[in-house]
């Protein structure tokens, strides 16, 4: 069992940046990879961003590229989504996802296993 906590969420202006965190106390987090989604109240969940185990590959959503990226750090056992540029429309609950089984496409969202609570963004206008 593999536990997530995400954190950096808040209330921010349209255009301002946030950077989410998702972490995890345990070593073999590293080893999974890890997925960014986010949902709207009264919207379906939406699948935006993922990285692989080594950090190699990565998927960012067509419509969120050039505003967010993602990364991790294994030492720190962290996953990072930089968010930019951000739109009301951005308001959401954020959550991590990790997985020990991933397809081979990085914009599957199948295998997720593992989740975080969310994290709160709010981008008044």
């Amino acid at each position: 069992q593999v536990q997530l906590v995400e954190s950096g969420g808040g209330l921010v202006q349209a255009g301002g940046s946030l950077r989410l965190s998702c972490a995890s106390s345990e070593r073999i987090f590293s080893n999974y990879r890890v997925g960014w989604f986010r949902q709207a109240p009264g919207k379906e969940r939406e699948f935006l961003a993922a990285v692989s185990w080594t950090g190699a590959r990565t998927f960012i959503k067509d419509s969120v590229k050039g505003r967010f990226t993602i990364s991790r750090d294994n030492a720190r056992n962290t996953v990072y989504l930089q968010m930019s540029r951000l739109k009301p429309e951005d308001t959401a609950v954020y959550h991590c996802a990790a997985t020990s089984n991933p397809p081979d496409a990085m914009n599957s969202e199948r295998g997720y296993a593992y989740w975080g609570q969310g994290t709160q963004v709010t981008v008044s206008s």
